[in-house]
């Protein structure tokens, strides 16, 4: 009965539930903690973010297990993350972003120091989750809220014009970017981009001119190309630069 039951309640979710909603359900797990020497989150994350990585959403940031890494997807996702421990755990808990890769002791979040505090109702009992280190949590994928467009940083690895390498910033909305492509005029057609690793993309021999960048996205078991209606990526690019794109993820 309880097979039964659980199995057509994700069916119906599948089938006449708005897909959003589904894509929000509830799921259970447990959470540890890392620290750093402010508390914020770690610069040097697998992600590839650097310091954006750390002060990103007010240093409330988090690594992930394998599978919401999803090999370097699960980048820029959003969560809000509640402890079940009612004698200490705030109702809200606290919302985060994943910047980094990491699981131990049946965990699929390690939060950073200042994101896990905020999991108590009041900084006295922080302290005694703390102590615990690692807490049952539930948790459900969110939509991130920047103020901003999906922003693209030009990698301090890139070399102009041989090899470019973008950081994927800002992303946006509850979705995972699975593919990032740039327009090529001359032959009008779309080229690939390469995932190096987390959310930093590659191209060697790039494309001459100004360039328009689409991504494919996943959510709720969908995908579609999101496209820039406009150049996103001068012809004289600079090492360093950040963009700020006409794209928004939902």
């Amino acid at each position: 009965m309880d097979f039964f039951l659980k199995h057509s309640t994700l069916l119906i979710c599948l089938i006449l539930i708005l897909p959003a909603l589904c894509y929000s359900q509830t799921f259970i797990s447990k959470a540890g903690y890392y620290n750093t020497d402010d508390g914020m989150g770690n610069p040097k994350g697998v992600c590839g973010y650097e310091e954006y990585g750390r002060t990103v959403n007010n240093g409330e940031v988090c690594a992930v297990s394998r599978r919401l890494f999803k090999n370097g997807a699960g980048c820029g996702g959003c969560y809000q993350v509640r402890c079940r421990n009612k004698g200490f755990c705030s109702q809200e808990g606290v919302k985060v972003m994943a910047t980094d890769y990491g699981e131990g002791h049946g965990t699929d979040f390690t939060l950073s120091y200042r994101a896990f505090e905020k999991l108590a109702k009041q900084s006295s009992m922080a302290q005694v989750l703390f102590a615990k280190g690692t807490v049952d949590v539930e948790y459900r994928r969110i939509s991130c809220r920047y103020g901003a467009n999906l922003m693209l940083k030009i990698h301090e690895r890139s070399t102009y014009p041989d090899y470019i390498s973008l950081v994927v910033m800002n992303q946006g909305g509850a979705s995972d970017i699975l593919a990032l492509e740039v327009y090529e005029e001359e032959t009008s057609s779309w080229i690939s981009m390469r995932r190096a690793y987390g959310a930093v993309w590659d191209l060697s021999n790039p494309p001459n001119g100004d360039l328009q960048v689409r991504f494919l996205i996943s959510a709720a078991a969908q995908t579609k190309w999101v496209q820039s209606e406009r150049v996103v990526i001068p012809a004289e690019w600079t090492v360093g630069e950040t963009i700020e794109t006409d794209v928004q993820l939902s």
